[in-house]
Order: structure tokens, then sequence, then C-alpha cells
């Protein structure tokens, strides 16, 4: 769950917006309005990866996590039209 902290309360406790900043990011808030989040290095890390398409991932004869264990056939669809009885 994302916390909220007024600036003025960021700047009087900054360990308290580290330590929930750890869990999850933290928007310090300018005159009640948003303006800037506070995150883990962990988290900003992950956003700043380089993004797969679902296409490229399916194409990769290795997987993208190399802790992500996927087993899958691949083979042709059969994608011949049937006949439709709509009696």
């Amino acid at each position: 769950m994302n916390r909220s902290i007024s600036a003025r309360d960021f700047n009087r406790d900054v360990s308290a917006a580290k330590r929930a900043a750890d869990e999850a990011p933290v928007f310090i808030t300018d005159r009640g309005e948003p303006a800037y989040v506070l995150m883990s290095i962990a988290a900003y890390r992950r956003l700043e990866s380089p993004r797969v398409s679902l296409a490229d991932a399916l194409a990769m004869k290795e997987p993208v996590d190399p802790d992500l264990d996927l087993e899958f056939e691949t083979g042709l669809i059969d994608w011949t039209p049937r006949e439709v009885d709509l009696s």
C-alpha cells in the first residue's frame, strides 16, 4: 500500500519515511499535491530494468528470469475452420 506524507513531516522525520519506503513507495506532498516519490533502490531498479515484449519473451531460448521455471509445448495449432450448425 502506498503511503503519503507531507513535505513538512518528511523533513521532520526522514528516517520514518525511509523505513516506509522499504515497504512501498512514499508519496511526498507539497501543499496537498503529490510532488515527489521516495522508494527503495531495489524498487527503482525494477522500474529501470529493460522491458521485454511478450513476443520477444516467447521467442527467447532461455527464460527472461533465470529463476523462472516454465515448461510448455510449442506446436502448431489446428486453425482449420469447422462447419457451424445453426439449426
